[in-house]
């Protein structure tokens, strides 16, 4: 009679099924790496870059000094501080006059950035689309 040979007992691990499992996690990690935002408080830099073309137009100037006072300059006129409501008002009553004149606006840096924005959006909704920012040079970098 024939003993039956015994097969002895695999002692590696099969590693297949982890390789697997990592391969989807990276996957996963891949996918989902550059959906997540990081919100980091920052000191925004001095820009550097060309001046802007200055038309035949003179701009308007919307100011917002570092009290949060909205003013708007025409041209060679007189500074008053007005809200932000009558500053857009102005701001469409030129732009009926003139439809293509640029706005700029001059904010103070020590004013909050929110400030800034609502500005922005308070222009925008009334229909003017020729806005830019004013910034003081910054030094070169060569």
């Amino acid at each position: 009679m024939e003993l039956k040979k015994r097969r002895k007992p695999v002692s590696e691990i099969n590693v297949v099924p982890y390789i697997d499992v990592m391969l989807v996690l990276l996957v996963i990690f891949m996918i989902t790496a550059p959906l997540i935002t990081a919100g980091v408080k920052v000191d925004l830099p001095q820009a550097e870059g060309e001046p802007l073309s200055t038309d035949a137009e003179t701009p308007l100037i919307a100011s917002i000094n570092k009290d949060g006072h909205y003013f708007l300059t025409v041209g060679d006129t007189q500074d008053q501080a007005i809200s932000l409501g009558q500053l857009v008002t102005l701001v469409k009553a030129h732009r009926q006059v003139s439809p293509k004149v640029a706005v700029y606006v001059n904010g103070d840096k020590t004013i909050p950035y929110g400030q800034v924005v609502e500005l922005f959006v308070a222009l925008q909704q009334s229909g003017v689309d020729n806005t830019s920012l004013m910034v003081e040079p910054g030094e070169s970098k060569k």
